[in-house]
């Protein structure tokens, strides 16, 4: 810890696998998300103070309600005060049967956990423009309706991801900064917003190699970029 503070890397936020469904029908499923999850969890005894984010997953035609019961009750089962990092519910596109989709679902996770100040969230750009929050054009609003059902002092992780869908699609589909719908524009308003600037920012975008994500960073802190 104190080698990774000198390098100032500091907020860890690891990520569960994208394979689990903590709110699966079947129970096996179910089980085996609780399992690596819980190992996960111990693994970050190694570093206390940190954040784990996680997909809240996919009711499979349960319902959203059954789904939100279910991973809250997975949350339940694994929070202890002695858990050492933040769990954090990462906002999602609402594609398929994923709940999350909603800052409200998001908000109604949260409030069925009994040590909730546990559990914090994860902010995927890309996630919530196809889920219909326009941060392209009402940024302020979003944010504004982000505090009013769950709260910014929640709001522990960004995920900085342009979309290759348009605004409400409700596709997970990444695309790289600027060269998506969400534009470079956006992107640059977002990451500079005021409530925002301060929290840390994970590039989740596809390139082939650390050079394109080099290059993103750069974008993003309104550097010149060739070849834009």
């Amino acid at each position: 810890m104190a080698l990774l503070r000198e390098r100032d890397v500091l907020p860890i936020v690891a990520h569960a696998p994208y394979t689990l469904n903590p709110c699966a029908a079947d129970p096996r499923v179910q089980e085996f998300a609780a399992m690596v999850m819980g190992d996960d969890l111990q693994r970050m005894n190694a570093f206390p103070g940190n954040l784990y984010n996680f997909h809240p997953g996919s009711h499979v035609g349960q319902g959203p309600e059954a789904g939100i019961e279910k991973t809250a009750a997975l949350l339940n089962a694994l929070l202890t005060t002695e858990t050492p990092a933040t769990v954090l519910v990462e906002t999602m596109a609402g594609q398929g049967s994923e709940i999350g989709g909603t800052f409200d679902e998001v908000a109604e996770i949260i409030r069925r956990v009994e040590l909730s100040d546990k559990v914090g969230v994860c902010m995927d750009t890309c996630h919530i423009f196809a889920a219909g929050y326009d941060i392209v054009h009402d940024l302020d609003r979003v944010l504004e309706d982000f505090d009013r059902h769950i709260g910014l002092d929640r709001l522990k992780a960004l995920h900085i991801n342009d979309s290759l869908f348009p605004l409400g699609c409700h596709k997970d589909r990444h695309a790289p900064i600027g060269e998506g719908c969400i534009g470079l524009d956006a992107l640059l308003a977002f990451v500079n917003h005021p409530a925002l600037t301060n929290l840390p920012m994970i590039l989740e975008t596809p390139q082939v190699d650390l050079s394109g994500y080099a290059r993103e960073i750069r974008l993003l802190r309104g550097e010149a970029v060739d070849n834009l």
